[in-house]
C-alpha cells in the first residue's frame, strides 16, 4: 500500500480509500466489518461441523468394535482351520461370525460417512446466505467505486483531466446539483468556461470521496 499525492491509498495503483477524512473512515470501518463478519460466520461454520462431527463418534466405536471382533475371529478360524479332518466344520461358525462382525464394522463406518455429509451440508448452509451477502452485495459495489475512484485519481493528475472529470460530472451527476454550479452547465463545459470547468470536476471528484483537482 502506497500514499496517493492527494492522500489517500493505492494498492498496485488501484485507489482503495478515499482521500476525504470522513469516507476514507467509513470505508475502512466498514471493511473491518465485512471481514469481521466472515470471520464469525466461519467460525460458526468451523463450531457447527465441530459438534455434528462428534455424533460420528458411536459410528467410530461401532466400526472398532467390528473390526476387532473380525479379527479375533477370523484368527480363530485360522487355527481351528488346521485340525485334521474336522478343521473346515469347525472354522465355518468363525467364519459366518467374522462377516457378521465385518458387516458391523462397515455399519459404523457407513455412520460416519453420514456424520460427515451432514456436517458438510449444514456448514454450506450456515456460509451461503452470509458469504453471497459479501460476494453479491458489499463487493461489487466496492470494486466498482475502486475503478471509479481510480480512473478519477488517475485523471487528476493529468492536464486534461479537468475536462474529462466535468465531462464525467455532466453525464452522471444529478441535474439539480449541475444547475447549481452553472444554469447551462453543458454549454459552459462546451465552451470551456474556466471556473464552471474546476467546480465539475471538484463534484465529480468529491462524489467519490477525493480531494478537488489543482
Amino acid at each position: 500500500m502506497t500514499p496517493d499525492t492527494a492522500g489517500g491509498r493505492t494498492v498496485w495503483g488501484m485507489k482503495i480509500y478515499a482521500d476525504l477524512p470522513g469516507v476514507g473512515l467509513r470505508q475502512f470501518v466498514t471493511d473491518l466489518l465485512v471481514v469481521a463478519w466472515l470471520a464469525f460466520w466461519i467460525y460458526a461454520a468451523f463450531w457447527v461441523y465441530d459438534r455434528v462431527s462428534r455424533l460420528a463418534v458411536p459410528g467410530q466405536k461401532i466400526e472398532a468394535a467390528g473390526t476387532g471382533m473380525a479379527g479375533g475371529l477370523g484368527d480363530a478360524g485360522d487355527k481351528v482351520s488346521g485340525v485334521p479332518a474336522i478343521g473346515g466344520g469347525l472354522a465355518a461358525p468363525f467364519t459366518k461370525a467374522a462377516d457378521a462382525a465385518n458387516a458391523l464394522a462397515d455399519a459404523g463406518r457407513a455412520q460416519q460417512a453420514a456424520v460427515h455429509n451432514l456436517a458438510i451440508a449444514l456448514v454450506a448452509l450456515v456460509l451461503v446466505v452470509p458469504v453471497s451477502l459479501v460476494l453479491l452485495g458489499w463487493l461489487p459495489l466496492r470494486m466498482r467505486w475502486i475503478r471509479r475512484a481510480t480512473l478519477a485519481s488517475s485523471l487528476r493528475s493529468r492536464p486534461s483531466g479537468r475536462d474529462l472529470l466535468a465531462l464525467r460530472a455532466l453525464t452522471r451527476q444529478p441535474l439539480r446539483r449541475l444547475v447549481r454550479i452553472h444554469p447551462d452547465p453543458a454549454s459552459a463545459w462546451r465552451d470551456g468556461d474556466p471556473e464552471a470547468m474546476h467546480s465539475l470536476a471538484k463534484l465529480e471528484l468529491r462524489t467519490l470521496g477525493l480531494k478537488g483537482s489543482p
